[in-house]
């Protein structure tokens, strides 16, 4: 019969600047019988390095390497490497990085304030293919409070889905031969039909209801 150990474990890989946060997460994914940490840098660019080398089912990248950085690795690992699913974390994450990160390849979005159990989940929903950010990046409180799409009109049904494209307000204008003005006054009735609050929120709230995004609520 086969045991539990002798299933392959999804390998991680870990660019983190603090030692002792290294060393949780170490410790955390040694207690799963499902992943393992097989290495850790503080250097950016001896983590994708490894990533390349090694091909590890997911790398947990610290967000205080810098925004740019971080970015520039996502691009990088999405050419070279782009079975390795790169979480990035950190101490706050705004709606606008959260688009940028996920745009530039992200598969995962986590606060470093995660409790184990959330770190833990979201590790494996990307090593097995999934994309997984925490629903706390999202402004809205409830969800669940929200008014249906339905309840929008057509034109701003259509404002909304090249809001979700990251279009401009200016380029929505032209490509629906209105003024910005009324583009602003449509996405001032989105705002309020939906209870979503800005344009970054609405994009990702976009991805999410398509089904791109896996996300957890905070406790």
């Amino acid at each position: 019969m086969l045991k539990i150990n002798d299933i392959a474990k999804h390998q991680i890989g870990l660019c983190e600047t603090h030692p002792a946060a290294a060393e949780g997460v170490r410790s955390l994914l040694a207690s799963t019988d499902d992943m393992e940490c097989v290495w850790a840098s503080p250097a950016l660019i001896v983590a994708v390095q490894l990533a390349r080398q090694q091909r590890p089912s997911a790398l947990l990248l610290d967000k205080a390497l810098g925004l740019s950085a971080v970015m520039n690795a996502l691009q990088e690992m999405k050419q070279s490497c782009p079975a390795t699913a790169v979480v990035v974390w950190g101490p706050s994450m705004s709606e606008a990085e959260a688009l940028r990160l996920l745009k530039a390849g992200a598969r995962g979005l986590l606060r470093k304030s995660s409790d184990l159990a959330t770190i833990e989940t979201c590790l494996r929903t990307v090593s097995n293919g999934s994309t997984w950010l925490e629903d706390c990046v999202f402004r809205e409180t409830n969800p669940l409070e929200r008014a249906p799409r339905s309840e929008l009109t057509s034109r701003e049904s259509q404002v909304l889905e090249l809001v979700e494209q990251g279009l401009r307000n200016k380029d929505i204008a032209l490509a629906l031969g209105i003024r910005p003005g009324t583009v602003k006054i449509h996405l001032k009735h989105i705002f309020e039909k939906t209870g979503v609050h800005g344009r970054y929120g609405l994009a990702l709230n976009g991805m999410r209801e398509r089904g791109l995004l896996t996300a957890s609520r905070a406790n």
